[in-house]
Order: structure tokens, then C-alpha cells, then sequence
């Protein structure tokens, strides 16, 4: 596993771990340490799209980051394919043994 994918993974399960304790929710780091596990996904969050800014825009969802020592909720944004026909995979959270956890989203 790179460095960058590394600390990547463990700010993710520090924010994530904050977030849960803050909910009320139970967390466990998987045997692999690359993911945290719960018992359950934070609720959603409804957003307004709005109109695109361009044709071939794409629009990805908000999510939970990590920022500042503490999670804050992204905002959903368009955004432009960096490279052509590239599609948005969106995060979503993925059933597991012992609960859920978050794989982000990117482009593919």
C-alpha cells in the first residue's frame, strides 16, 4: 500500500471514529486496518442539485471529510471529467461482516 493511500486510510478511520463517537454509534477497525467498520451509516443528507454549469458536467454527492480535526460535511458539487470519457463512481457505503464502511468515490 502506498504512503499517500496509507495515511489516506487512517485519517479516514480517525474521522470517521470521531464522527461515530459524536453519534453514538459503535466503530471497529477491520482486521486489515484499512477500513472502519459500524454498525450503521450516518444518515443522508438531502441536497439541491441546481442547474449544471456546463454540458458534461457531473454531479457528485456530499459526503462526510475529515478537515480541521473534526468531520464536516462536503457539499455536492458539479464537476468536469478530468480526462474524456471518465465517469464519476460515487462513494457509497458497502455491507460487510460486523456492519458497513465508507469506499470512497473517484473517477473511473
Amino acid at each position: 500500500m502506498s504512503r499517500s493511500r496509507l495515511f489516506r486510510h487512517s485519517v479516514q478511520a480517525m474521522a470517521l471514529g470521531a464522527l461515530l463517537v459524536t453519534a453514538g454509534c459503535a466503530a471497529s477497525i477491520s482486521p486489515s486496518g484499512a477500513e472502519v467498520v459500524v454498525r450503521r451509516p450516518p444518515p443522508r443528507r438531502v441536497e439541491v442539485r441546481g442547474v449544471a454549469p456546463g454540458r458534461g458536467y457531473v454531479w457528485i454527492d456530499g459526503h462526510y471529510a475529515w478537515q480541521g480535526g473534526d468531520y464536516v460535511w462536503v457539499a455536492g458539487r458539479w464537476e468536469s471529467p478530468p480526462a474524456p470519457r471518465q465517469h464519476w463512481v460515487g462513494g457509497r457505503w458497502v455491507h460487510a461482516r460486523g456492519g458497513w464502511y465508507w469506499q470512497e468515490g473517484h473517477w473511473g
